[in-house]
């Protein structure tokens, strides 16, 4: 039988992402001897404490096993931090430690939203594709400048190793997993004995942009100010990089360095997001909205919108505007 080690860190972590795991595996290996098979996986949580509050102790996990015990699994769930990474980090170290020898001994991993945290530090997400909340993403690229993070993914698998975005996305992961460890079939049932939506692939509608200000580059935060003002205008990024005393090339340069985005993109970001608060609260037409962010062009508008956010305006409309939902 395989072994399942679903991690319990240190801290006051994410819950949810730990009783999620357990329960849907545990809910795979019934179906899968119901069908008349063996049970694939032996599940056991593990950590480096015989206890672990969550919520202030309001709950608390008793891991089965500590990680000194394990010599060698095959799967590794590791959960969602809280968001105080450098504490997590800090307070982890023998289970980064751990996760990266059972990597090199075979074992697979995936880690649920900012999980990948510890896996970045392990130094197993250096130059591979990776996916997190969101919400750290602009913490992670900073920590992390070797990984290459990719948000709008909901999972990334890559040399056995799997990671998803934020929240309770972390439930499409475990569906993906079970399709893998088990087969289709059992994926399927679980998807609707949890009623959770298979194959999604993208959490780009889910995203709120802020910009991206965790860096020192004080003639950038200027940009991006502007930016952020004028998100009606149409912005010409030659007009704008004739405001600071750089060339437009060192602009371009230190624009990206700092945010990630070249101007134009920081700019069609910051305007999708002026126009997703407006098609989620107002009864605007999609024109309106387009105008109202200073674009003119239809086309080109909504291939904006549809890259940025997976979805056409309207489709965002009718998902997230209270008013269109109650006509219909």
């Amino acid at each position: 039988m395989k072994q399942l080690t679903i991690l319990v860190p240190e801290g006051q972590n994410n819950l949810s992402s730990i009783v999620g795991p357990y329960k849907i595996f545990n809910k795979a290996n019934d179906y899968w001897r119901e069908k008349g098979g063996k049970r694939i996986f032996d599940i056991n949580l593990a950590g480096i404490s015989t206890e672990v509050d969550f919520y202030d102790g309001l709950f608390c996990v008793r891991p089965q096993t500590d990680i000194s015990v394990i010599k060698k699994t095959d799967l590794i769930v590791i959960p969602s931090l809280n968001h105080n990474y450098e504490k997590a980090l800090n307070g982890n170290r023998l289970l980064i430690e751990w996760i990266k020898t059972q990597y090199k001994s075979g074992a697979e991993i995936a880690s649920i939203c900012t999980g990948a945290f510890l896996l970045a530090a392990a130094g197993l997400l250096n130059n591979r594709t990776c996916s997190t909340h969101w919400a750290a993403s602009e913490n992670f690229r900073k920590r992390f400048p070797n990984v290459n993070l990719q948000t709008d993914k909901l999972i990334t698998d890559e040399n056995g190793i799997y990671t998803n975005g934020g929240a309770y996305s972390f439930l499409n992961l475990m569906v993906y997993l079970v399709e893998k460890c088990y087969d289709r079939q059992t994926a399927v049932y679980c998807s609707k004995v949890f009623q959770i939506e298979m194959d999604r692939q993208s959490q780009s509608s889910f995203i709120i942009f802020k910009g991206q200000k965790m860096h020192g580059d004080e003639m950038v935060k200027e940009a991006q100010a502007y930016i952020e003002s004028a998100s009606h205008q149409k912005i010409s990024i030659m007009e704008l990089s004739s405001k600071f005393p750089v060339s437009r090339r060192q602009f371009d340069r230190r624009f990206i360095k700092a945010t990630g985005n070249t101007p134009m993109e920081y700019i069609q970001r910051v305007k999708v997001e002026v126009a997703k608060k407006s098609l989620e609260t107002t009864r605007k037409t999609i024109n309106e909205v387009m105008y109202e962010v200073g674009y003119s062009d239809e086309k080109a508008f909504r291939e904006v919108f549809r890259k940025i956010t997976g979805l056409s305006p309207w489709e965002y409309k009718e998902r997230y505007n209270k008013e269109l939902i109650s006509q219909n």
